[in-house]
């Protein structure tokens, strides 16, 4: 037989890994829930035209088929796998908009597929967590706030180091390009959203490559490096305005960029007093994707910098082509994540396995009796399993001690005084009388727990 090969960018968890992603996928449907998200979710594929669009995402998508396709397959549209939850999303609203209630409240967590090259945190195959709200043609700016607060509570709850979200405001940015005179704002954007890859040299040798004056791609890196953690920096970008080379019959670039600052200022504040020390003013973000029009958000770990962001996403205009569907929301890659905070020990489960007790069996003939209580026990919610083997007691002890069951339940020999036998704390070596209609474990040993690192 062949020896198995690994497929790299497909991650694969232990069952105590598991559990810590089990949790973080729990925790965040428990507070999307909290503030009103539904949940939904899509099938896997959609034809391959639709997912790649005008974009260069084809390259990304894996298509899929039946292996002995025959001709009516072959006419058949042909299938990819979703490679994030936006499009599928986005044909989903357009396809029930009718039966939706808007602003439609969604969160969706599910598995997605990019075909790109697997490194450390990006993979082929992960669980992506996403939340938007849709208004059908309006949508009131405080939900920008909302949706921000929201994910930043999320992250707040989970076993992390503290999450810092940056934030930008698309319509302060743009209108800031038009004043100094950028024809091609989407390609300065873009360009722009290299800072961290490329640094401030290489952003300004392709703005010069673009066409734009020295003194405009100084004006635009300027304004790059404006941080704030609160709304000071609006007098900032108002002295960057005053000091730079404006173009004549600015008065529209003038107003959208003083309704974006304005916008970003509140932004900024709503966040911070729901959720303290969370979010910064940062004019560097710019997320290079043409559909943002609002507020902008990029989120990254205290200490862990290099891993990138975290969990993006912003205002829109249009969920879907033709228009008349506004709306606000992040993304979070949930695999991502994971993956550091099991590589850096940020998290742990406190045991692998779910079960509680192993009951012991002093003999074949009698494992009906230890059957009998621990369905006793799973009864009253308590996870156990019964000893696979009639071994010696030590054996059976180690067995659990190996699994990283905490209890042995020891079923009453003839003799006993309690008619259900004892449990043993194998931690500790406690061991007590016990009946499976009232015996507890301690709160904290009734189920694995995720422990910080």
């Amino acid at each position: 037989m062949a020896r198995v090969q690994p497929l790299s960018g497909f991650p694969e968890w232990s069952p105590q890994e598991r559990l810590v992603e089990a949790h973080v996928l729990g925790t965040l449907r428990e507070v999307f829930a909290l503030h009103g998200f539904g949940e939904i979710e899509t099938r896997a594929v959609e034809p391959v035209e639709r997912l790649a669009g005008d974009s260069d995402a084809a390259k990304e998508i894996y298509a899929i088929g039946r292996f002995n396709a025959d001709e009516q397959a072959g006419r058949e549209a042909k299938l990819g796998l979703h490679f994030d939850l936006t499009v599928p999303f986005a044909r989903y609203v357009e396809e029930n908009q009718g039966r939706l209630q808007f602003p439609f409240r969604r969160f969706q967590i599910q598995k997605v597929w990019r075909g790109e090259r697997p490194q450390e945190g990006r993979f082929r195959e992960f669980y992506q967590a996403d939340i938007d709200v849709v208004g059908r043609d309006t949508l009131p700016e405080h939900l920008e706030a909302e949706v921000a607060i929201v994910m930043a509570r999320a992250l707040r709850a989970l076993p992390l180091p503290a999450a810092r979200m940056h934030l930008n405001n698309r319509g302060l940015v743009e209108g800031f390009y038009r004043g100094v005179g950028i024809v091609d704002i989407a390609g300065a954007l873009r360009s722009v959203d290299k800072l961290d890859k490329i640094g401030r040299d290489g952003v300004a040798e392709e703005l010069h490559a673009k066409g734009v004056s020295p003194e405009a791609v100084h004006a635009i890196l300027e304004l790059a490096a404006i941080q704030t953690p609160d709304g000071s920096f609006v007098d900032l970008v108002e002295a960057l305005w005053d000091h730079s080379p404006i173009v004549a019959d600015a008065d529209d670039a003038r107003e959208q960029f003083d309704r974006g600052a304005r916008s970003l200022a509140t932004l900024v504040d709503a966040v911070n007093a729901a959720v303290p020390d969370t979010a910064i003013a940062d004019l560097r973000i710019a997320r290079g994707l043409d559909y943002y029009t609002g507020a902008v958000y990029e989120t990254v770990l205290d200490g862990h910098e290099d891993l990138g962001s975290i969990c993006s996403g912003g205002r829109y205009d249009s969920l879907v082509a033709g228009g008349g569907f506004p709306g606000v929301g992040m993304s979070i890659g949930v695999s991502r994540l994971v993956s550091r905070m099991l590589g850096a020990s940020l998290a742990t489960a406190s045991r692998s396995v779910p079960q509680a007790v192993l009951v012991a069996v002093t003999d074949e003939e009698h494992r009906g009796a230890s059957s009998s209580i621990a369905d006793r026990l799973r009864a009253r919610g308590i996870a156990c399993e019964v000893s696979p083997n009639a071994a010696k007691f030590g054996k059976q002890i180690q067995y659990a001690d190996r699994r990283g069951i905490p209890f042995v339940w020891f079923p009453a020999a003839g003799d006993d005084t309690s008619p259900d036998g004892e449990v043993k704390d194998i931690r500790s070596g406690e061991q007590v009388p016990a009946d499976a209609d009232a015996w507890a474990p301690p709160t904290e040993d009734l189920k694995p727990r995720i422990v910080r690192g």
